[in-house]
């Protein structure tokens, strides 16, 4: 018996120290492979419809993780026509500045879109030039087009050189794995803290034809204006011309990419490529003041805010969706000012995370944001229940209400200056301490 006693205790140790292992195991894991957002879209990935004349395909190469695709082509049939926009960071990377010189130049060519993840080829001087090259004149020989139609991008770690050879020796793969189907496994190789791929489209008939865009993007941290931390690529199947997708692209800019901050941070990779390959058979559209100009622009437009509140909706650590809606402002530029103030404040994002309606913050975000504004004339609501009026709290007002809705996942702010006409609406999330999580260790 005592034999058997000694054999169980023996046992029950190891068990004890398996169980230690294994939750060790279980913490690491935890740490390493990002939980899905609270605030992704519950269906997951939406079915993206075909753009005909566009082909996908994906590759492991290694460039920074180990076992998963990081790298993305897309080939675009002749004819299409491309359109950008890029951040303004002065510390633009060699990837941005090549797409910057290319875009915008018309061509009966073929066009290619190739994506690294991983390694963002920023501040790699010369070396971050010659990447740029070999990848892009790699693709261009192996589609059989002029190098000035290959677009690259680049996003990960800043200051380290892109092993771009690792890059090129998966060209011939790429080629012979090129599909139009593969819009999902290209959403999910460009993504790097994301923790979802994100992805949306919009039909719309022009001229009794219909007409058909989708779009991917990524985006999770480093997310502020001009444009906002994210690469995104947005297709087509439009008749339209170069000039009207670039006016149509440049003019919804503002009011989506350029309204939403995560951390209020400017990458220097941002880019937005959208391709046409003008395969419907709805009438070309050229003119801007035309209705077709009109209703592709609306549509564009839906699929450009839905990507961009996806990208919110990952923000890094996420746990609340937030809409900043500021009206009443002296002009549209004071009303922004005001949005971003409250937007990219670590006070008012913080008691957000903690659920707390401390509209104090708000006041304080208000005052410092260098508007026009007025102390009585002021109106603070979170949704619909009024926070503050005329300069003191609401009488109307009960903190308990407030505490309970500051408990949902979407928010509203809403701030009336009470001084004239300008309104701008800019989208945020709150600030918790899984963002230092994710940023304290980047690199290793």
């Amino acid at each position: 018996m005592a034999k058997s006693a000694k054999k169980l205790k023996k046992l029950a140790t190891k068990v004890k120290k398996l169980k230690k292992r294994l939750k060790a195991a279980a913490e690491t894991a935890a740490e390493t492979v990002p939980a899905v957002s609270p605030l992704a879209p519950k269906d997951g990935f939406p079915e993206l419809p075909v753009i005909e004349g566009v082909r996908f395909a994906t590759a492991a190469a290694g460039v920074r993780y180990a076992g998963r695709a990081d790298v993305m082509l897309v080939e675009c049939a002749p004819g299409t026509a491309v359109a950008g926009a890029f951040t303004r960071s002065s510390t633009r990377a060699a990837p941005v500045l090549d797409c910057e010189a290319k875009v915008g130049k018309g061509s009966k060519d073929g066009a290619a879109i190739v994506v690294n993840s991983g390694n963002a080829n920023a501040f790699t001087g010369s070396a971050g030039i010659e990447a740029v090259r070999s990848v892009t004149s790699a693709v261009a020989e192996a589609l059989g087009l002029p190098e000035a139609r290959v677009f690259s991008s680049s996003t990960g770690v800043i200051g380290e050189p892109l092993p771009h050879d690792r890059i090129t020796a998966k060209i011939g793969e790429l080629k012979a794995d090129l599909s139009p189907g593969g819009v999902e496994a290209a959403a999910l190789a460009i993504m790097t803290t994301d923790t979802f791929p994100k992805g949306a489209s919009a039909t719309v008939e022009i001229g009794g034809q219909t007409v058909t865009i989708a779009g991917i993007a990524k985006g999770s941290g480093m997310i502020a204006p001009d444009m906002a931390t994210m690469l995104v690529y947005i297709f087509t199947d439009a008749n339209i011309t170069q000039p009207a997708l670039q006016k149509a692209l440049s003019g919804l800019v503002d009011d989506t990419f350029n309204a939403i901050t995560v951390d209020g941070d400017t990458s220097t990779s941002d880019t937005l490529l959208i391709a046409a390959t003008r395969r419907s058979k709805a009438p070309e559209i050229k003119d801007a003041r035309s209705k077709s100009y009109r209703e592709f622009r609306s549509a564009l437009g839906q699929v450009m805010l839905d990507l961009a509140h996806q990208v919110v909706r990952d923000g890094e650590g996420a746990t609340k969706f937030v809409e900043v809606a500021v009206s009443g402002a002296d002009s549209s530029a004071d009303a922004k000012k005001v949005a971003f103030a409250i937007a990219n404040s670590p006070l008012v994002k913080t008691s957000i995370a903690g659920q707390d309606p401390n509209w104090g913050r708000i006041v304080m975000a208000v005052g410092k944001s260098g508007a026009k504004a007025d102390r009585d004339r002021l109106t603070i609501s979170l949704g619909d229940i009024v926070v503050a009026e005329n300069g003191w709290v609401s009488p109307g007002y009960a903190e308990g209400d407030g505490a309970a809705y500051m408990r949902q996942a979407d928010l509203v702010i809403g701030v009336d200056l009470g001084l004239g006409t300008g309104a701008s609406r800019v989208w945020t999330c709150d600030l918790t301490h899984r963002y230092i999580d994710i940023n304290a260790d980047y690199r290793s």
